[in-house]
C-alpha cells in the first residue's frame, strides 16, 4: 500500500507542475513563480511539508483504481481536483485575514491581496483546463460528467463560503445551518473526488453513488472532527493553537451546541470577550454543557456513515486496500 501511495503522490506531482506550466513564458515568470510557492514547490521552507498531502487528488485516483480503472487516465482530473482546492484556499486566507499557511506567509502576505485574487484566480482556471486533457479513450459522455460536476462543485464551495462568512455577523446561526455550510465548503469537493473517480474507473450507477456518499460523509466527519481538535486538540499534536477557534468566535458545531443550551456558556459568548485568559475555562464549560461529548458522538456517526457507505461500493484490489487504509487514517485522526 505504501508503494501506490508513493508512486501516485509522485505522478500528482509531476502533473500538477504540468499545468502550471502553462505560465511558463518568459513576461508570466514571476506571476508562475507565485502560483509554485503556493504549491509549496518553491520559496523558503518549500518540501513536502509546504505541498500538503495531497488527499483529494489521491481519492480520485484510488477510487479510480479499485473500480478496474486505469489510475494513469485519471491523472489530469486529480490535478483539477487539487487545483480547484489551492484555489479556495488562496482566496480562503484573503478572506480570513490568515497571515500563515503550513507554517509560511501566505501569498496576499507576499504580494498583497490583489495578486493573490489573480493568483486564486489562475488556479481555477487551470482546474478547467486539466479536465480538457482527459484523453479520448475516456468516453466523452463520463468526460463531460467530470466537467459538470466539478463545476456544480465549485459552485457549492463558493455558497458554504458564503455561509461561512456571514455567520460571522450573525446571531442567528442553528446548527442545521452548520451541516448547509459544511457541505458546501468541505464535503462537496471530497464528494466530487470519489464521484468523479469512479465515473473514470467506469463504475456502473449504484457503486458510482456508494462512492460519491462515502466521499460525502468523509468530508463531514472531517470538518466536525476539526471543529472538535480546533478547541479541545492536543496543541503539541495539532501544531497550532487551540485557542484561536473560540477566541475568533468562530461558530463550528461544539459552539452552536453550546448556543442552542441558552445556559451559562451561551450568557458567557454573549456577555463577554473570550481572550487567551479565559479561553481554557470556556472551552470546560463548553465541556460541561455536553457540547464535546455531542459533538464526538456526531463524529463517529459521520464515520460509520462514510465507512459504511465504502464498503458498499466495494473497493477492489490493492487500490482497493489502500483507499480503506487512506479512510481509516483519515476518519481516526488526531491532527
Amino acid at each position: 500500500m505504501v508503494a501506490i501511495f508513493s508512486t501516485m503522490h509522485a505522478e500528482i506531482e509531476s502533473e500538477l507542475q504540468r499545468q502550471v506550466s502553462r505560465l511558463e513564458e518568459e513576461h508570466s515568470l514571476p506571476f508562475k513563480d507565485m502560483l509554485s510557492y503556493h504549491m509549496g514547490w518553491s520559496g523558503e521552507g518549500a518540501g513536502e511539508e509546504t505541498t500538503g498531502k495531497r488527499i483529494r487528488p489521491l481519492l480520485l485516483l484510488l477510487t479510480t483504481a479499485s473500480c478496474g480503472g486505469d489510475w494513469a487516465k485519471g491523472l489530469p482530473a486529480a490535478a483539477a481536483v487539487e487545483l480547484v482546492h489551492n484555489f479556495s484556499l488562496v482566496h480562503d486566507d484573503i478572506q480570513d485575514n490568515s497571515p500563515k499557511r503550513r507554517g509560511r506567509p501566505t501569498v496576499w502576505v507576499k504580494w498583497g491581496s490583489p495578486m493573490a485574487i489573480n493568483v486564486g484566480d489562475a488556479l481555477f482556471v487551470m482546474s478547467n483546463l486539466a479536465l480538457t486533457d482527459l484523453g479520448d479513450d475516456i468516453p466523452a459522455e463520463r468526460r463531460l460528467q467530470t466537467v459538470q460536476i466539478l463545476q456544480r462543485t465549485c459552485l457549492d464551495l463558493t455558497r458554504g463560503q458564503f455561509l461561512d462568512m456571514s455567520f460571522e455577523k450573525r446571531n442567528d446561526v442553528r446548527v442545521e445551518d452548520y451541516w448547509l455550510m459544511v457541505t458546501g465548503k468541505t464535503a462537496s469537493l471530497l464528494s466530487a473526488c470519489c464521484h468523479i473517480g469512479a465515473i473514470l474507473g467506469n463504475a456502473d450507477e449504484s457503486t458510482e453513488e456508494a462512492y460519491r456518499s462515502f466521499g460525502h460523509f468523509l468530508g463531514l466527519a472531517f470538518q466536525v472532527q476539526d471543529d472538535i481538535l480546533g478547541i479541545w486538540g492536543d496543541e503539541n499534536v495539532i501544531g497550532k493553537s487551540t485557542a484561536s477557534d473560540l477566541i475568533e468566535r468562530k461558530k463550528s458545531l461544539p459552539v452552536l451546541v453550546g448556543l442552542s443550551k441558552k445556559g451559562a456558556f451561551a450568557d458567557f459568548w454573549n456577555n463577554n470577550q473570550i481572550t487567551t485568559d479565559n479561553v481554557e475555562d470556556v472551552a470546560k464549560l463548553l465541556a460541561t454543557e455536553s457540547a464535546y461529548t455531542y459533538t464526538h458522538d456526531i463524529a463517529k456517526q459521520m464515520t460509520d456513515l462514510a465507512i459504511n457507505s465504502l464498503r458498499e461500493a466495494d473497493p477492489q484490489g490493492e487500490a482497493g486496500d489502500a483507499l480503506m487504509d487512506l479512510a481509516d487514517k483519515l476518519l481516526h485522526r488526531n491532527t
